[in-house]
C-alpha cells in the first residue's frame, strides 16, 4: 500500500482550518478558520487575503462567478463577491439557536449542500444535512450528528457523505436532475480516528481526512478498500482538495485548537500519483 508524506505549507497556525478549495479559473486556493470566522484566499502569486466575518463560518464554496464564494455561516448563507459580504439566505428559520453550519459543497448541478451541527455546553450532538437551490432549502438527511465531507461520482449517480460521530462514510444513489438522494448504505467505517472532510479523484477514489488520526486515507468508492495513506504531522486533519495545473497535489487543512504540537493547525501539501478534478461551483 502506498504511503505519502505531507509537507507543511508555511508555519502559520489556525484554530480550525477547514473547507479547502482550489479554483482553476483564478488559480487561487482558499480555506476557512471556522472558530476565527475568517475566509482566507491564497492568490496565484502567494499573497494571502483575509476576509473577516462576525460569526463562525463552516465552509466557503467557490461560486459560479469567478472570484466569488458562497459561505455557510452560523445563521445564514452569505455571498462574498471578492469585495463585499452580503446575506444570500437566512437560516434562522431552519436552525436552532445552538446550531451552526459545518461543511458544505456544491453538487454537479451547482446546488449547495451544507450540514448543521450543535454547539454549546450541555447541548446534545445533533444536526441535519440540507440542500439549497435558489433560496429553497430542503432537508436531505435528518438526524446527522456532525455533517462533514461530501463528494459525487463522476457519472453523477452516487453521493458520498461523512457523518463524523458515526465514524462512517455513507453512499447514496443520487439523481442529478432532481438532486434527490436515496438508498443510504454505510460504505466505510473508521475506528482509529474520525472521518472529516474529503474529496474525490478522477478515478472516483475518496480521499478522507481523519480527525484524530494524523492522516488522509485514500479509499475505493466502490468497495471502501483502503488504497493509500497520506501521513500528516498534525493530530486533527480536517479536509483536503486537489490543486495545481495538473490537479496532482493535495492541499490539506488541520485544527490547532487546544493543541500544542509543532504543526497542529498548519496547512500542508502533498504530491500524489493520482489526479483530482476541478470543483463544482455553487449557484447564487
Amino acid at each position: 500500500m502506498k504511503t505519502y508524506q505531507a509537507e507543511p505549507f508555511g508555519l502559520a497556525k489556525y484554530l480550525l482550518g477547514e473547507s479547502p478549495f482550489y479554483d482553476p479559473r483564478t488559480k487561487c486556493r482558499s480555506f476557512v478558520d471556522i472558530i476565527a470566522g475568517k475566509l482566507y484566499i491564497i492568490e496565484a502569486g502567494g499573497l494571502m487575503k483575509q476576509v473577516d466575518f462576525d460569526q463562525k463560518i463552516g465552509a466557503a464554496v467557490p461560486a459560479e462567478k469567478a472570484g466569488s464564494y458562497l459561505v455557510a455561516a452560523a445563521d445564514g448563507l452569505y455571498v462574498y463577491d471578492g469585495k463585499e459580504i452580503s446575506l444570500n439566505r437566512s437560516l434562522k428559520d431552519i436552525y436552532e439557536t445552538y446550531h451552526r453550519s459545518n461543511d458544505a459543497k456544491a453538487d454537479p448541478a451547482g446546488r449547495l449542500w451544507f450540514g448543521s451541527m450543535a454547539e454549546g455546553e450541555g447541548i446534545e450532538p445533533s444536526g441535519d444535512l440540507y440542500r439549497n437551490e435558489h433560496g429553497r432549502v430542503a432537508l436531505m438527511q435528518p438526524d446527522t450528528i456532525i455533517a462533514n465531507g461530501m463528494a459525487w461520482s463522476a457519472d453523477r449517480t452516487k453521493f458520498y457523505f461523512a457523518d463524523s460521530e458515526y465514524h462512517a462514510v455513507f453512499v447514496y444513489d443520487y439523481d442529478f436532475e432532481t438532486g434527490n438522494i436515496t438508498n443510504r448504505t454505510e460504505l466505510i467505517h473508521i475506528e482509529d480516528g474520525v472521518p472529516d472532510g474529503m474529496c474525490i479523484d478522477s478515478e472516483d477514489n475518496l480521499w478522507i481526512a481523519v480527525w484524530g488520526g494524523r492522516r488522509i486515507e485514500k479509499r475505493s468508492s466502490e468497495t471502501g478498500e483502503l488504497l493509500a495513506i497520506v501521513e500528516v504531522p498534525a493530530e486533527h486533519v480536517t479536509s483536503c482538495c486537489f490543486f495545481g495545473d495538473s490537479f496532482d497535489e493535495l492541499f490539506i487543512t488541520t485544527s490547532g485548537n487546544e493543541l500544542s504540537g509543532d504543526y497542529d493547525g498548519c496547512l500542508f501539501t502533498c504530491k500524489v500519483d493520482e489526479k483530482g478534478l476541478a470543483p463544482d461551483y455553487a449557484m447564487i
